[in-house]
């Protein structure tokens, strides 16, 4: 039986190691993570993954 779409996306996100969440935000600070990941021409999911890196080496020092 062939796969559907969403479980050949589900396979391939399983492999990768990757999964899909979902936050409720603020709408400013959502707007605010689209123009910036615009602007330095990365992805969202990229600039959040950056962001979180940096909060967790901020911490170390502290």
């Amino acid at each position: 039986m062939a796969l559907s779409r969403s479980e050949i996306v589900a396979r391939s996100d399983a492999k990768k190691g990757m999964q899909a969440k979902t936050y409720k935000l603020p709408q400013t600070l959502v707007a605010e993570i689209e123009l910036l990941a615009k602007q330095c021409g990365i992805s969202q999911g990229l600039l959040i993954a950056q962001a979180v890196e940096l909060f967790k080496q901020s911490q170390k020092g502290a």
